[in-house]
């Protein structure tokens, strides 16, 4: 089917907006700037409270599926009326018999939406429930859909592979942030992810000015949720080594998370309440200025004992384009980001002796660090520019939406 006008694309996430998921807004913003109409529907509402200053500039109207209160008349009620409209409708409700009552219902009442306002395509974030929702919705009203895998879909020990397989296979297209996720679809799935492609975050570059890092006090960054993925035990570890040879210094620890309490215990058991401290969560604005004042930006991720781990952090862009030099781990697609001795310092994961030596590198050596920062810099402006990267995604976009099958069943993908 040909569509003859530019794609409207609906965005269907978990949780609108997320604290923590800046790296979509930026992906939103970047196509509205490009002129692409969008409208975001979410699963859920959200109940952090807080907010980035860059939600204010999302044009999108944003929808919130119902999630609560559903009774079994008022569902089977609803799928009467869509069964009534479409002589199709049980061929393409098929997939739904497996899926949560909740999911489905939220399903039914976007292809409704779809319909009524003319959107050509979904795109989901991560390939849980917001990728179920937007599978049946689209199958249920003739569109393509597509979704970007990230690292918690993946590698989490929950992860559902018959259900993974399924998502694969039926999207138009397959989006995830680095090579080595590519590379682990194709390895556990096979054909199914076959056409999975690598479009990397990117980042709305005018928001992270360069800064060169001289003269900048003997203080180390790290940002991110208080998970175990993240690896800040490592880093307060390392710190330990670094206080007990006779250095001073501070690091600042960003974010909140289920390890707030065990960190806390920790810093206080290596008696570091001197050194390091824990700042809880930050607005975006007062993030890049800590960052920007620290030498050093650490990113320890660790692979968690459930399999989750990072992809490629989105800090670590950030810290990246504003000029501050970061010590990561060489774990999934952080080498993409960080070459070793060119644009950042790579160690071992859960190793504070090679954290530490790294960390010391960087604090002592000023020439060092902005070398290492002019090369970030540079590969963040070639790889990773939120409008270059989105350019990309909505070509993956106009391309399903003109080939999108009006029998789901008969085209899962469209070459």
């Amino acid at each position: 089917m040909l569509i003859e006008s530019a794609p409207r694309i609906g965005y269907v996430l978990k949780v609108y907006p997320r604290f923590s998921e800046t790296f979509i807004v930026s992906e939103i913003l970047a196509h509205e700037a490009a002129g692409t109409e969008l409208e975001i529907f979410a699963l859920r509402p959200p109940t952090e409270g807080r907010f980035h200053e860059q939600l204010a500039r999302v044009r999108a109207p944003v929808t919130y599926l119902p999630s609560q209160g559903l009774r079994a008349s008022d569902f089977w009620a609803q799928v009467r009326r869509a069964a009534a409209g479409d002589p199709l409708f049980w061929e393409r409700f098929a997939p739904a018999q497996n899926e949560d009552l909740v999911d489905v219902a939220q399903a039914l009442a976007l292809a409704d939406l779809v319909r009524e306002r003319g959107l050509t395509h979904l795109h989901a974030h991560f390939a849980s429930s917001a990728t179920t929702v937007a599978r049946l919705a689209a199958r249920l009203a003739g569109i393509s859909y597509s979704f970007t895998a990230h690292a918690k879909d993946l590698y989490h020990e929950s992860v559902d592979a018959t259900q993974m397989r399924h998502k694969l296979a039926d999207a138009s297209a397959v989006v995830t942030v680095s090579d080595y996720n590519v590379a682990y679809l194709q390895t556990q799935f096979g054909e199914a992810a076959a056409g999975v492609r690598r479009i990397y975050n990117g980042l709305e570059l005018a928001c992270f000015p360069f800064q060169a890092p001289m003269g900048r006090p003997q203080q180390i960054i790290a940002v991110g949720r208080l998970v175990e993925k993240k690896g800040f035990d490592v880093l307060i570890d390392a710190c330990a080594l670094l206080r007990d040879q006779g250095r001073t210094f501070t690091c600042l620890i960003v974010g909140t998370g289920d390890q707030q309490v065990a960190l806390a215990q920790q810093i206080t058991r290596l008696n570091l309440d001197a050194q390091v401290r824990l700042v809880g969560p930050r607005p975006q604005s007062e993030v890049v200025d800590l960052v920007q004042r620290g030498s050093v930006f650490a990113a320890p991720c660790v692979v968690g004992n459930d399999g989750n781990r990072d992809g490629l952090p989105t800090v670590l862009l950030e810290a990246m384009a504003l000029g501050t030099p970061c010590v990561a781990t060489d774990v999934t697609g952080i080498p993409e980001l960080i070459e070793h001795g060119v644009t950042g310092l790579l160690v071992p994961q859960r190793d504070p002796g090679s954290l530490a030596a790294s960390l010391a590198a960087l604090l002592d050596d000023e020439a060092l660090r902005v070398d290492l920062a002019l090369a970030a810099r540079q590969r963040i402006e070639q790889m990773f520019d939120s409008a270059r990267n989105s350019e990309a995604l909505r070509m993956l976009f106009a391309e399903a939406s003109e080939c999108a099958p009006l029998r789901m069943k008969e085209v899962s993908r469209c070459a």
